[in-house]
C-alpha cells in the first residue's frame, strides 16, 4: 500500500519561505508523475508543481520563479521549496503520485498540510 505523508506547513509572513516534504513508502521515481496540489477555501484543487519520471517539470504560472519541486537522493521524499510567499498562496497543500498499471492509472494522495501566509 502506497503512503504519502506531507509535513513542513505552517504560518509564515509575506515574503517568507517554507519547505514542504512528502515522505513516500516507495521509491518516488517508480511513479509516472508526482506533484504538489493546493486547495484554498472555496476554490478547486489546483496543480502547483509536478514532474514526470522522464524529468519534465511543470509549474503553475502563479508560482513560477518562486517555487521549486525536487526529490531527494534516497528517492523517498518529494520536496516543494516555496520562496517569496504571498497571502494568495494560503491553502492546504497535497502531495500526489500517479502510477500507470497496464491501462489503469493508480492515483495516491497525502493527507495535506496547511500553509498560511499572513502578517
Amino acid at each position: 500500500q502506497v503512503q504519502l505523508v506531507e509535513s513542513g506547513g505552517g504560518v509564515v509572513q509575506p515574503g517568507g519561505s517554507l519547505r514542504l516534504s512528502c515522505a513516500a513508502s516507495v521509491n518516488i521515481f517508480s511513479f509516472n508523475t508526482m506533484g504538489w496540489y493546493r486547495q484554498a477555501p472555496g476554490k478547486e484543487r489546483e496543480l502547483v508543481a509536478g514532474f514526470t519520471r522522464g524529468g519534465i517539470s511543470k509549474y503553475a504560472d502563479s508560482v513560477k520563479g518562486r517555487f521549486t519541486i525536487s526529490g531527494d537522493n534516497a528517492r523517498t521524499t518529494l520536496f516543494l521549496e516555496m520562496n517569496n510567499l504571498k497571502p494568495e498562496d494560503t491553502a492546504v497543500y497535497y502531495c500526489n503520485a500517479v502510477s500507470r498499471v497496464g491501462v489503469d492509472l493508480m492515483e495516491y494522495w497525502g493527507q495535506g498540510t496547511q500553509v498560511t501566509v499572513s502578517s
